[in-house]
């Protein structure tokens, strides 16, 4: 996801120096070190957190922050570390009462021991965002392409898909802001559609039931503080309004805790949107939120 935390940390540089920040940019490499000497020169008052995927979401930074006491944006470890792996969150999330797709995390050699699921279903990373590596198998071509993407000894989830609407909720300091509905042109919201201008229409708010939309920022502010989350995060929820029209349920996907920040990010449109917050804007609150774990 190393283009997405580009994108991100280039328009939070910016409107951090509108705010009048300091702003010093790190890229980060593999070289923790210079990291870590990096941090010594400049001693900043916080650092904020634009790095997707592995290491920047998973609690690796967060804990390496805590060691050095400055204060960053987004999540601690323990929140940042559960949210990453998505099964150990649908477990969390299933402690509260909420749906999740039926399904789990295997292996490849136990994904033919136990059977196929009936299509259609999905196959994804479980410690990945962005949509990178996931395949909604409805074919037995799908399913071959997932299955050579899939490396042997790496458990992967697997769940049945949930036809319907395909919806995202963004929570900043614990509340819920408002709820969007994802309608990608062609295909689902995967990488390309979710990065590229034009592929995918976003409506806010999502136009949907007065009550499973309050049901849905219900859920969203639940799970976000169940889980620990700090500053901002959006989960995103499919909407079955299909197999049962008039009995129609939300199902739970996954919670990203540190969500993108790129001009075609979800929650600098929602915050946008529903509260009129603009993007400087928001990237001040969550420095103005930043702290270590306590």
């Amino acid at each position: 996801e190393r283009e997405i935390s580009l994108l991100s940390g280039g328009g939070v540089v910016t409107a951090l120096k509108q705010k009048g920040y300091e702003v010093v940019p790190y890229d980060l490499s593999e070289n923790i070190g210079d990291l870590i000497h990096v941090l010594e020169i400049q001693k900043p008052d916080v650092v904020f957190n634009a790095l997707h995927g592995k290491y920047g979401e998973d609690g690796c930074i967060q804990g390496l922050l805590n060691l050095l006491k400055i204060p960053y944006t987004h999540s601690g470890v323990l929140a940042s570390a559960i949210s990453m792996n998505k099964e150990m969150t649908r477990q969390y999330v299933r402690e509260l009462g909420i749906l999740v797709p039926h399904g789990g995390l295997m292996t490849q050699s136990y994904f033919w021991e136990a059977g196929e699921p009936d299509m259609p279903y999905v196959i994804k990373p479980n410690d990945e965002g962005s949509s990178a590596g996931v395949f909604i198998v409805r074919t037995v071509q799908d399913r071959e392409e997932a299955l050579s993407e899939w490396p042997e000894k790496e458990s992967r989830l697997v769940e049945s898909y949930v036809a319907g609407r395909e919806l995202s909720v963004a929570v900043l300091n614990g509340k819920s802001i408002g709820v969007v509905e994802i309608v990608p042109k062609s295909g689902y919201y995967d990488f390309k559609n979710k990065y590229t201008s034009g592929l995918t229409t976003h409506i806010i708010p999502a136009a949907i039931p007065v009550a499973m939309y309050q049901k849905a920022m219900e859920q969203a502010e639940k799970i976000h503080q169940y889980l620990g989350c700090r500053g901002v995060s959006r989960t995103d929820f499919r909407l079955d309004d299909v197999s049962d029209p008039l009995h129609p349920q939300l199902f739970f996907l996954e919670l990203n805790a540190n969500p993108g920040m790129t001009a075609l990010s979800l929650v600098p449109e929602l915050a946008k949107t529903c509260l009129g917050i603009e993007y400087a804007d928001l990237v001040d609150l969550l420095v103005q939120e930043a702290q270590c774990d306590r």
